[in-house]
């Protein structure tokens, strides 16, 4: 994802990002946006991870409670670095720990851009 599409992602309110698909075109935006996050979910890796992320209490999770995907703490931390550059994920640091969140509003927002109206 470009630098500006970052920017844009990280400016977004908490609210859909685009319209039903059946509501009308995408912009050329909004279909990047949608395209940059749907692709970083492209990969079982980074779905496992989004989903232990999504489905943790309070939506949140230590990556050391979700490092348990089979594969190695690198690419743990390549992935969830590509689920943030979609716009999916945030994170802060808390001590020694990162601690993931599911971005605002993700997930309806992706689930009423696939509905159809």
């Amino acid at each position: 994802m470009s630098k500006a599409l970052q920017e844009t992602v990280a400016l977004l309110p908490a609210e859909p990002c685009c319209p039903s698909l059946t509501e009308r075109e995408l912009t050329v935006q909004e279909a990047e946006l949608t395209a940059a996050m749907f692709k970083a979910l492209g990969d079982p890796v980074r779905l496992r991870l989004f989903s232990k992320v999504a489905s943790h209490p309070d939506s949140e999770a230590c990556v050391c409670d979700i490092s348990d995907v089979g594969v190695s703490q690198p690419t743990i931390s390549h992935h969830l670095k590509k689920l943030k550059e979609a716009g999916l994920l945030t994170s802060e640091r808390r001590g020694t720990w990162v601690y993931y969140r599911v971005a605002p509003s993700v997930v309806a927002a992706m689930g009423q851009m696939l509905t159809l109206k």
